[in-house]
């Protein structure tokens, strides 16, 4: 999988990288990006940038077509509009991720430690010099979008390292053509899929095939045993009674995950992503590689000590004791 802000990807350069051996691109496109030729764009705009690389993605063929946004508390009613447009585009687009903005910001209440130096966050590319909301959860993201789409529903989660009852990677599944979402899968159809993969290749699934989500009516097979595939089932077989042309209409699977980076305990523990599929090799290891700068800057993982409390004293004078 190649994650790119996509600026340089030719048909020509993705014919080449796909015969020599990817699977699969997510392209990092927000507003807060700056993009030469779209620094005004909002992200309902950026919409007409992210279709240009999923039908590039389309023509080429057999690739998995990813895109990320980062969300800030001024995007997040936005989110809704993206879910949405990605749903226009099921048969193209595979995945939507939301990722929630993380950085080293003035209100954090924080002194930063590589081994036993005290460090200056700003040298990294997440320091923040304004203060800025950093701490939004991904429920937050899904109850924005259930403003809109109230039957929005998560089947599996990653949970935190620190706090396993967070929710770091919040992820969703829906079938549908490109005129209609039928539903949403739930955790035993997520659970049977990950089994089966793990049984047959000994591995887990992390990135699906085209060849594999474009199956969206095969998967209804999953009924008996899944709610929501059941539930999914149900609708199309309504829909198919009123308009028998349905059963011609290519039917596709599509997932929906929001990702809520490192969180900042009060205690100064940091809360990642527990098995992060994201994880890349770094010098024989693997890493976080949302972190990997502070790897290449200082060597070492970053450590943030609570600062010091200043609490008042009161000073009573000599006068004061013996009036």
């Amino acid at each position: 999988i190649i994650n790119t802000n996509g600026g340089l990807l030719t048909p020509a350069l993705l014919h080449e990288l796909k015969k020599a051996g990817a699977f699969g691109f997510t392209f990092h496109i927000d507003s807060k990006q700056g993009r030469p030729g779209w620094k005004q764009a909002n992200e309902l705009d950026l919409n007409e940038l992210r279709l240009s690389f999923a039908d590039m993605l389309a023509a080429e063929g057999g690739l998995s077509c990813s895109f990320n946004s980062t969300v800030y508390e001024d995007t997040l009613h936005y989110t809704p509009d993206l879910v949405e447009w990605a749903a226009k585009h099921i048969d193209k687009v595979h995945v939507m991720v939301f990722i929630l903005y993380r950085a080293v910001s003035p209100q954090i209440p924080f002194d930063w430690y590589a081994g036993g130096q005290k460090i200056d966050m700003n040298d990294l590319v997440y320091g923040e010099t304004e203060e800025r909301k950093v701490d939004m959860k991904s429920t937050d993201v899904v109850r924005e979008i259930r403003k809109r789409f109230p039957d929005f529903s998560p089947c599996a989660y990653l949970n935190g390292t620190e706090q396993p009852d967070s929710f770091k990677w919040l992820i969703s599944g829906r079938i549908g053509t490109k005129e209609r979402i039928y539903g949403y899968v739930g955790a035993r159809f997520m659970e049977i899929n990950q089994l089966g993969n793990h049984l047959l290749k000994g591995k887990y699934l992390a990135y699906a095939s085209p060849g594999m989500t474009s199956l969206g009516r095969s998967m209804m097979l999953f009924s008996p045993f899944d709610q929501g595939v059941r539930s999914i089932a149900g609708e199309y077989a309504k829909s198919m009674l009123r308009n028998p042309t349905t059963m011609f209409r290519g039917m596709h699977y599509q997932s929906i995950t929001i990702i809520q980076p490192v969180d900042f305990m009060e205690n100064g523990q940091q809360n990642m992503c527990d098995g992060c599929p994201d994880m890349t090799l770094y010098e024989g290891r693997l890493v976080w590689s949302c972190r990997m700068e502070e790897l290449k800057q200082f060597g070492c993982w970053v450590r943030t000590v609570p600062k010091p409390k200043v609490t008042q004293v009161s000073v009573a004078t000599a006068g004061d004791r013996i009036g």
